[in-house]
């Protein structure tokens, strides 16, 4: 089934019967200074080494880097509008950084389903985010899926 819950935005609506091992989904983005200084405002997350040139050219990483937790949002966007989609609940979340982000750099997260529980409805994700094809965020997802038309 495929919902229109903001006007020109389409979001594909799976129920627990229509996913299968091996299933994935992909979005890419760049990380914007606009964004990350959104999300150090909404998160309160204000470390300079995100928003102050100077003091980031004095780290090991010689320039400003995004939030960790602005790629695992990107995760986040997939669960809740492609894969399982509206109205699967966020259960669980583990998360390994690997890389830092920077400002400019295109992200892509992806998440492929690797466990299926059918007695509780229940799908474990594999997740990660890539730059240049390499991984700089991994870790897993459980989410709770809704009964078929619940969403």
């Amino acid at each position: 089934m495929t919902v229109q819950p903001v006007p020109g935005t389409l979001y594909t609506v799976h129920a627990f019967e229509d996913l299968s091992i091996g299933q994935r989904e992909s979005l890419m983005r760049t990380v914007m200074e606009r964004d990350v200084a959104l999300f150090a405002e909404l998160s309160g997350d204000a470390n300079p080494i995100h928003l102050c040139d100077r003091f980031a050219a004095g780290t090991r990483y010689g320039q400003r880097i995004a939030h960790g937790m602005l790629s695992a949002s990107l995760v986040s966007a997939l669960l809740g509008t492609r894969l399982p989609g509206p109205g699967a609940v966020y259960l669980s979340q583990t998360l390994t950084f690997l890389s830092p982000v920077k400002i400019g750099d295109v992200v892509t997260a992806r998440v492929e389903v690797v466990e299926l529980l059918a007695e509780r409805r229940r799908a474990r994700l594999f997740c990660e985010c890539l730059v240049d094809g390499k991984a700089v965020m991994e870790g897993e997802a459980w989410v709770a899926m809704p009964l078929r038309g619940a969403a």
